[in-house]
C-alpha cells in the first residue's frame, strides 16, 4: 500500500504539503482514476506497479488526520503496517532532494503523527520528499500551505518522477538496494 500525503481540495494541490499527492498521481498514470473506498476515507487506485500489485491511495481527510484514512483500508485490504509506503514532504531535506527509509519518528509531521497513532507503529517505509526549509522566521505550518514557487515547478516534474521510481525500485528491488540508487 502506497500512501501519498497531502490535503484535498483544489485550493491545496500546489502546496508543498501535497508532494505525496503528485507522486502518488504519477504512479498510477495518466488518466488513471481514483475512487472513494467505502470503508475508509480515502481515495483509492489497485493496479500493477512496475509488475507488483499495489493499491495507492490518498487520504481525504486534512493532514493532520490521514491515519484516520490509512488504518481501515490496512485492515480491508490485509496489509500489515510494515508494508506500507508513505510519500510526504521532508523540511528537513532540501528542494529535490529524497531519502527512502524504514520506521523513526514523526519529526513533527502531522502526516506522520497520525498515521503512526492510527497504526499504532512507526514501522513502515517513507518515502521523504525535500522541500527545503522556510525562508527567514516564516512559521513551517504556513511554509508546507505555500505553493511551490516558480523555480521550484519547473524542478517538479523531474522531482515527481523521480520519487516515483524510488518507490516502484522500493517495491520490486527492496529498501538497500532502493536507497543506494535514489537517496541523495
Amino acid at each position: 500500500m502506497v500512501v501519498g500525503l497531502g490535503n484535498p481540495g483544489a485550493e491545496y494541490s500546489g502546496n508543498r504539503h501535497n508532494i505525496g499527492f503528485h507522486v502518488v498521481d504519477h504512479l498510477a498514470g495518466k488518466g488513471a482514476r481514483f475512487k472513494a473506498h467505502k470503508r475508509a476515507r480515502a481515495l483509492t487506485w489497485e493496479g500493477r506497479i512496475d509488475g507488483e500489485r499495489a493499491v495507492l491511495v490518498k487520504p481525504t481527510t486534512y493532514m493532520n488526520d490521514a491515519g484516520q484514512g490509512v488504518a481501515p483500508l490496512c485492515a480491508f485490504y490485509k496489509v500489515a503496517p510494515e508494508r506500507v509506503v508513505a510519500i510526504h514532504d521532508e523540511l528537513d531535506l532540501p528542494f529535490a532532494s529524497l531519502r527512502l527509509k524504514y520506521g523513526g519518528g514523526d519529526n513533527g509531521h502531522n502526516g506522520l503523527k497520525s498515521l503512526r497513532r492510527s497504526l499504532a507503529t512507526g514501522d513502515f517505509f517513507r518515502a521523504r520528499v525535500g522541500i527545503g526549509r522556510p525562508p527567514g522566521r516564516m512559521d513551517p505550518s504556513a511554509f508546507v500551505l505555500r505553493d511551490f514557487n516558480a523555480a521550484e515547478r519547473a524542478e517538479l516534474p523531474e522531482l515527481v518522477e523521480r520519487a516515483s521510481d524510488a518507490v516502484a525500485a522500493l517495491m520490486t528491488q527492496g529498501l538497500d538496494r532502493a536507497q543506494g540508487q535514489y537517496n541523495n
